[in-house]
């Protein structure tokens, strides 16, 4: 349980360091999140679940 909540420490400190250092990155970002297609979101978002599962799988093994 402890390692969710250091993966969820790692990615909030991610997403801060983005809006803290770049915050007009974060909104061009986001301008492009809402232009691509939901499919395209899908696909993306399915494809990172994946690639994070395999690295987590190979460092846990």
């Amino acid at each position: 349980m402890s390692d969710i909540a250091v993966a969820l420490g790692l990615v909030l400190v991610i997403e801060g360091l983005i809006w803290a250092l770049a915050p007009d990155f974060g909104r061009r970002m986001l301008a492009m999140a809402m232009a691509t297609p939901e499919s395209t979101l899908k696909a993306a978002g399915w494809l990172a679940v994946a690639a994070g599962a395999a690295i987590v799988w190979l460092i846990r093994g």
